[in-house]
């Protein structure tokens, strides 16, 4: 049944250009949005400033326009709202939930990326200091709508985490829990590298009252070594001609499985039929999807 309240949105970092894992998981986020006739909405998270690309974000917004994806409303840019994420970091202080931590990477490397708690009775010695939110060990459960059910405890994995930087920049956590619940965002579809993130995001806006989304995460795509497509692993950007080849080829790897006459037909007809025949619950329940699996036209 259709649920015109499904508020889902794609939120892509300005550090490069889009590529095939990437329309992968924008895909997916807009066919489950208007299968449900709800709002897709487009955010840039532009809160590194040293990791972004000029013109990235520009050049996100002309790709999935050349794709067909349009979003509804303007796009939302993260750094226009740096003042309000740190307000929830000062409420979050004030409240006793969160507190400064001068600890360095040298210093935690022998814990295994587990944070041991040893700023929570105020940091030792001067300098730069990064805010780290209290975890304590109630459990944060969840049902994602493709892996299943997901039970995490904070305190022993990650340990308190970041939601401030030592650079003076917000952490991703506390930026997606804060703009998603600012955008009214009620679905996230979005890969499943970011499933351990999910915790982080349902503690945070629990502690700032903040109403939970439901989540769904897909499988990620992976090159022939195995490894994710990504900028850092040299992923080439999505073709910049005819972008039906793509599109099929990342519906086929979401389970749907277009007919064959589809291939050559105008590219409303294309996506018009991923919306009329969406199925999440044929999208694998897996980590990793290879794209060598499919015959290409294009590298990836």
């Amino acid at each position: 049944m259709a649920d015109p309240s499904y508020i889902g949105r794609f939120a892509p970092s300005p550090t490069g250009p889009l590529h095939f894992g990437s329309l992968l998981a924008a895909l997916a986020s807009y066919l489950d949005a208007r299968a449900e006739g709800g709002q897709w909405l487009l955010r840039i998270d532009d809160i590194d400033p040293l990791r972004e690309q000029a013109g990235a974000s520009d050049a996100i917004q002309r790709t999935l326009e050349h794709f067909g994806l349009t979003w509804d409303g303007s796009t939302h840019f993260q750094s226009r709202h740096l003042e309000r994420f740190r307000d929830l970091c000062d409420q979050l202080q004030q409240a006793h939930q969160a507190y400064p931590c001068n600890c360095s990477r040298k210093k935690l490397a022998a814990y295994g990326g587990r944070y041991p708690g040893f700023c929570r009775q105020g940091p030792s010695g001067s300098g730069d200091f990064a805010i780290r939110v209290w975890c304590d060990h109630n459990p944060v459960e969840f049902t994602d709508r493709i892996q299943g059910h997901q039970h995490y405890d904070l305190a022993q994995d990650p340990g308190d985490y970041i939601i401030w930087r030592r650079d003076n920049l917000v952490a991703y956590q506390l930026a997606a829990a804060a703009d998603d619940a600012w955008q009214e965002v009620n679905q996230v579809v979005r890969g499943v590298d970011l499933i351990d993130s999910t915790p982080r995001q349902l503690h945070l806006q629990a502690l700032l009252g903040f109403p939970p989304a439901t989540y769904a995460h897909i499988p990620v795509v992976v090159n022939d070594n195995g490894q994710k497509l990504s900028k850092q692993n040299l992923a080439r950007p999505l073709p910049e001609d005819d972008p039906r080849p793509a599109l099929v080829a990342a519906l086929e790897l979401l389970g749907q499985h277009p007919p064959s006459e589809l291939r050559e037909s105008a590219l409303d007809d294309l996506l018009g039929w991923g919306i009329a025949h969406w199925s999440l619950a044929q999208v694998p329940r897996r980590i990793a999807l290879s794209a060598s699996t499919l015959e290409l036209p294009f590298d990836v």
